[in-house]
């Protein structure tokens, strides 16, 4: 998949639209429900994918403007605004969706062509602005998993999985000293490696679940180790 920001707009776009109708067909008690995070409920995760948005939104801005406009206000204004909005009712978590949502998609509209080579201070360091689209995406489609109410891993496009799959594979490779396992895509010749290949476990399977995996958002049921054994546990992830 690209991270060209512009070819990414449609993308985000049906992200979007999937998970407002899976929180569009939440009642009351569905929200106050556990999510698949630990200490979060449903309601959790949708006002964190609001809050995300706006903050996705000041980097925008702080690209666009030059300004160092911060993604949160702090870590605890992040966790006090989740805290705050979860118990929302579900006509008001919907409604948070779509109108942060369009500020996302005004934002990323008003960028002019130069401010995509800009860099911004996300809460975890410096991220290139032409990211920020892909980054969005990642966070929808990730917590969409997290509100355990029927979207799988094999509901992400190809494209998007064959992504994320490389993107967290060279993010565990990165890693002081990560466990050593060869990474295989079931149908497929290529390999990806984390840490050291000789006497590595081989883990193979399909893209969706190897990806999921290692997120931590799957258990491995469905992946393949060579020679028999336990699956390896990946490094944690953002």
């Amino acid at each position: 998949m690209t991270t060209d920001p512009l070819l990414l707009t449609g993308e985000v776009d049906d992200a979007t639209s999937r998970l407002l109708r899976t929180a569009g067909s939440f009642e009351t008690t569905d929200l106050a429900a556990a999510s698949l995070l630990p200490g979060w409920t449903r309601g959790h995760v949708l006002a964190h994918l609001a809050r995300n948005a706006d903050g996705f939104v000041n980097l925008l801005t702080a690209a666009r403007t030059g300004e160092p406009v911060p993604m949160y206000a702090s870590l605890a204004a992040r966790t006090s605004d989740i805290e705050a909005g979860a118990g929302r009712t579900p006509a008001e978590h919907l409604d948070d969706l779509r109108r942060t949502a369009d500020r996302f998609a005004e934002s990323v509209a008003a960028m002019p062509v130069e401010a995509w080579a800009a860099t911004v201070q996300t809460r975890r360091g410096p991220w290139p602005a032409a990211l920020l689209v892909w980054g969005r995406l990642r966070e929808i489609e990730v917590h969409h998993l997290d509100l355990g109410a029927g979207y799988r891993p094999a509901d992400w496009s190809e494209a998007f999985t064959h992504r994320l799959l490389h993107e967290v594979a060279t993010h565990h490779a990165n890693r002081p000293a990560p466990p050593s396992m060869v990474l295989r895509v079931d149908g497929s010749q290529h390999e990806l490696v984390i840490g050291e290949r000789e006497g590595a476990p081989t883990v193979a399977g399909p893209a969706p679940d190897l990806a999921a995996w290692l997120i931590g958002r799957d258990g491995g049921d469905a992946l393949a180790v060579t020679p028999d054994g336990s699956l390896p546990t990946p490094p944690e992830w953002i």
